[in-house]
């Protein structure tokens, strides 16, 4: 009899996520470049010149700094920290991961407020924790609740899993509500991810309520253009950073991406602009698509949902012109899409699109 894994109790299906997989591109005999798709909720501007140079000149013959110092050194100046606050991480997701397995196991309680990022509740089951769930609803724009989620606090999880804004309903949390959870709960940890805040306008970050059971996830893939690369950091109190850089594997962070990281936090001021474009773009985009008779789910940021009774079908529609929409099913949505807004001539392409009859 040949070796068998450990079992996973509960096992738990991979998380589904957007765009268009190669398979979907063979069956179309489509090549990525001729796909405009608004399913992916980063800057469709691309890496600025200096960040591209800086990827491309680092130093691939030799490893990687393991601890990213070079980086965690720029970013403890950014956030007026010390660099054993952070850590760097092969995209947010390694670090929700890390999270997870940092501070869950069996029988422990998680907290997830959705609807979400699948990653949360997979990380948290395959720790073995037991997930619950509080979720905002349609009927409400998506409207978070902090006196029902209290309720569910009132359990004293082990872990609370939030996002601001949020991914896929585009809403910011109330951080007054975080704050008074972050006293009420001390034992818990809040794991605040806040990969998609730079696309918020003046967008307040949790960072400021510097808790000890506080830890911030932020992305340097999505405003930046870089997903690619698999970029992130979390920021928290130290003996937490240390738990998870403990479990951290060696060398996760690749010099290219390091590099890539320092390039774009000197070079934050084209980025802002690009991103100020982007909302811009959005405002124009959300009102056409009302023209249309289409209703956008109020957001904060440059992705929002869109209600269309059949999201597959909408996709496949779509898809057939060469256009990609994340279907939402796999956020428990079945009849909305998610669209992030792209430049101005690619959303005038999808307004063009849903125009025929």
């Amino acid at each position: 009899m040949s070796s068998q894994p450990r079992p996973v109790r509960p096992p738990w299906p991979a998380a589904p996520h957007g765009a268009i997989t190669p398979a979907e591109l063979r069956a179309l005999g489509a090549e990525p470049d001729e796909i405009i798709d608004f399913s992916v909720s980063i800057n469709p501007f691309g890496p600025t010149p200096a960040v591209r140079q800086a990827a491309q000149n680092a130093d691939f013959g030799n490893y990687p700094d393991p601890e990213a110092l070079e980086l965690r050194e720029a970013l403890a100046d950014r956030w007026r920290r010390s660099p054993e606050e952070i850590l760097v991480g092969n995209g947010a997701g390694e670090l929700i991961w890390l999270a997870a397995q940092a501070y869950l196991q069996a029988g422990d309680r998680a907290l997830i407020i959705g609807p979400t990022y699948g990653e949360y509740a997979r990380a948290a089951a395959l720790a073995g924790a037991q997930l619950q769930f509080w979720r905002a609803q349609p009927e409400d724009d998506f409207g978070i609740h902090p006196r029902a989620i209290a309720q569910m606090l009132a359990a004293a999880p082990r872990v609370v899993f939030l996002c601001h804004p949020n991914n896929p309903t585009g809403q910011i949390f109330p951080l007054d509500a975080l704050a008074a959870w972050l006293r009420n709960w001390p034992e818990t940890l809040f794991v605040v991810d806040e990969a998609y805040i730079d696309f918020v306008e003046q967008g307040e970050s949790a960072l400021q309520l510097r808790a000890n059971n506080l830890l911030v996830l932020r992305s340097l893939t999505k405003a930046q253009a870089l997903a690619g690369l698999r970029l992130g950091y979390a920021l928290g109190p130290r003996p937490v950073i240390a738990a998870l850089r403990q479990l951290q594997i060696p060398w996760s962070v690749n010099a290219p991406a390091q590099a890539a990281g320092l390039a774009a936090l000197q070079d934050e001021a084209l980025i802002s602009r690009q991103i100020r474009q982007l909302r811009q773009n959005k405002v124009k985009l959300v009102q056409e698509l009302a023209g249309l008779g289409l209703l956008p789910v109020p957001s904060a940021t440059h992705y929002f949902l869109l209600p269309v009774g059949n999201a597959a079908e909408f996709r496949r529609r779509l898809l057939a012109h060469g256009l990609v929409v994340r279907d939402a099913t796999s956020f428990g949505l079945p009849g909305h899409v998610r669209i992030a807004a792209r430049t101005s001539a690619q959303n005038q392409r999808l307004i063009e699109v849903l125009s025929l009859k």
